[in-house]
C-alpha cells in the first residue's frame, strides 16, 4: 500500500520512520491541515491508498489545561478536514490515533474498555481535547456507516520514549522527568506536578511503532481500539524507578496542582486477541533507554 502519515515530524511519527521508513511522511511545514484546500492538495499529490492519522496539537497537563480553545478550534478543523479529504479522494483505508484523554474522568470499574469511551466527560483539565478525539471517532463511526469504507481508531495510552518532546513549556510528563533529573545536581529538590499519586499506563513509543503495521492491516472494525501495556503506575512511582537508576542525591516535592485524572488505565483484551501475545517494554528499560537518549541528544 501506498501509506501516507499526518505528524509525520511528530514525536510517534519520527520515531516511526526508523521502522516504515517507505511510507509518506507530512508535517504541517508541508500542508496547512486546518485549511481544507491544504488538505485536498495533499491528497492529489500523494494519492494515498491508505492514511495514518497522527497529526494533533498535544502538550503536558499544563499548557491542555491553559490552552483549551486552541487545542479544540485546532485538533477539530485538522481531524475534520482530513476525514472528509479522504473520503473525497477515494482512500478506502483510514487509521486514527485518539487518546485515553478522550475516556470518562471516573468510571464505575477499571480497566478501561473500548465501550467506555462516551459513558462520562472527559478530565476537566483535558476537557477540550479529550472531546475533539471523540468527535473523530465519532466522525469515523459515521463515515463507516454511510460510506462504507474502512476507517477506523485506536486509542494509546500515555506514550514516551526517543524523539519525544523535551520542551520545558509544553512536555508530557516522563520527557520532563527526565530532563529534571538530567539537569539536577545532588542536593536539589526536584518539584513536580500535583501530588504523586495518580496512575499511568506508559506505553514504549518503539512497542507502538512496531503495533501500528498490525492494526492499519488487521484492525477493521469500529471500536476504539487500546492499545496499553499491563502496568500501571503511580507518579510517584515511575520518579522512584528512575531515581534508584541514575542514584542522584535529590529531594522529590510536589505542588499540590492540576493532579489530573486520577486513573485512566485500559484493558488490552482485545488489541492482544487481534495481533496475538506481545512483550511490552517495562517502565524500567524503557525510560533508562529513552534517558540515555536524552543525554546523546541534549547534553
Amino acid at each position: 500500500m501506498r501509506v501516507l502519515v499526518t505528524g509525520g515530524s511528530g514525536f510517534v511519527g519520527t520515531r516511526l520512520q526508523e521502522f516504515q521508513p517507505k511510507w509518506h511522511y507530512i508535517s504541517s511545514s508541508d500542508y496547512d491541515l486546518t485549511m481544507p484546500a491544504a488538505c485536498s492538495k495533499m491528497m492529489r499529490d500523494y494519492q494515498p491508498d491508505a492514511i495514518l492519522h497522527l497529526a494533533a496539537r498535544v502538550g503536558g497537563i499544563k499548557e491542555n489545561s491553559m490552552k483549551q480553545a486552541e487545542f479544540f478550534h485546532t485538533n477539530t478543523m485538522i481531524n475534520t478536514n482530513i476525514v472528509q479529504a479522504a473520503y473525497k479522494a477515494g482512500v478506502k483505508r483510514l487509521l486514527a490515533s485518539l487518546s485515553t484523554c478522550a475516556f470518562p474522568d471516573v468510571i464505575k470499574k477499571y480497566p478501561l474498555k473500548e465501550e467506555d469511551l462516551l459513558k462520562g466527560p472527559p478530565a476537566e483539565t483535558n476537557l477540550s481535547y479529550g472531546f475533539t478525539k471523540r468527535s473523530l471517532y465519532i466522525q469515523i463511526l459515521s463515515y463507516r456507516k454511510q460510506y462504507g469504507v474502512n476507517y477506523s481508531c485506536f486509542c494509546p495510552s500515555n506514550i514516551y520514549g526517543p524523539e519525544d518532546n523535551f520542551d520545558p513549556t509544553s512536555s508530557h510528563f516522563v520527557p520532563s522527568m527526565i530532563r529534571k533529573f538530567s539537569e539536577a545536581e545532588d542536593g536539589e529538590t526536584l518539584e513536580f506536578w500535583g501530588t504523586g499519586k495518580p496512575l499511568r499506563q506508559q506505553l514504549y513509543v518503539d512497542d507502538l511503532c512496531q503495533i501500528i503495521e498490525k492494526l492499519l492491516l488487521e484492525h477493521n472494525s469500529d471500536q476504539p481500539l487500546l492499545v496499553c501495556p499491563n502496568e500501571n503506575l503511580s507518579i510517584s512511582k515511575m520518579i522512584s524507578i528512575l531515581q534508584k537508576q541514575l542514584k542522584k542525591s535529590v529531594k522529590i516535592s510536589y505542588n499540590y496542582k492540576l493532579d489530573g485524572q486520577f486513573r485512566k488505565d485500559g484493558s488490552n483484551k482485545r488489541l492482544l486477541k487481534l495481533i496475538g501475545e506481545y512483550d511490552f517494554t517495562s517502565f524500567e528499560d524503557g525510560v533508562r533507554q529513552t534517558y540515555k537518549w536524552y543525554e546523546r541528544n541534549y547534553k
